[in-house]
């Protein structure tokens, strides 16, 4: 593992309940096999993060029992109810002190991003100043690469269920736009009807 790659950890969310889906935790929806979470670990890993922090949330015991998630640090998020928001802050606020100067940002709800957009963002960062997004056909999205510099001012203003959005939008002009539509689809989990995303 090169110095680099070890600077860029990679960064699940995956605590939410699934409200819309019955009360079914996204983190163990079924995925080819897997529960999603494990899916979404896989591709941070594919995509060369060697460390990988998950935070849970809704039936995080359960998570913790079903899936495989061996050598990640596992981060429980007790306000996750409170949206993405408190899960970011969390999230990165275990990283802080472990050396990482970027968080390579995934959600565990959106399997049809994969490696190839994980990596191309990813290979945006260049230093604790990088701000990195990727883009569907021109709109940003996830992933979202965070520099170290720039976590206390994203903690600071993420809120709800807007994540770092708040933070992303007074800095538009310093993002690194990374177009990942010819390579992923970012479609969310988010109801019944989404389920046929699955495999």
């Amino acid at each position: 593992m090169t110095e680099n790659e070890d600077q860029v950890a990679g960064l699940l969310l995956a605590a939410g309940g699934g409200r819309r889906l019955g009360g079914r935790p996204k983190a163990l929806l079924e995925h080819r096999g897997h529960p999603l979470v494990e899916h979404a670990v896989a591709v941070l890993r594919a995509a060369g993060c060697a460390r990988v922090h998950v935070v849970l949330g809704a039936r995080a015991a359960d998570v913790r029992a079903r899936a495989a998630l061996d050598g990640c640090v596992l981060v429980d998020n007790p306000d996750w109810e409170q949206g993405m928001g408190s899960s970011l802050r969390t999230g990165l606020d275990s990283l802080a002190g472990t050396g990482a100067r970027a968080a390579l940002v995934s959600l565990v709800d959106q399997p049809g991003i994969g490696a190839p957009a994980m990596a191309r963002v990813r290979a945006g960062y260049r230093d604790e100043t990088s701000l990195v997004s990727a883009t569907y056909a021109g709109v940003r999205g996830h992933p979202v690469l965070l520099g170290a510099a720039h976590w206390p001012g994203i903690a600071a203003t993420a809120t709800g269920d807007r994540g770092a959005r708040a933070y992303l939008r007074e800095h538009a002009d310093r993002i690194m736009l990374v177009e990942c539509a010819d390579v992923a689809q970012p479609y969310d989990i988010d109801t019944e009807a989404d389920l046929v995303h699955l495999e």
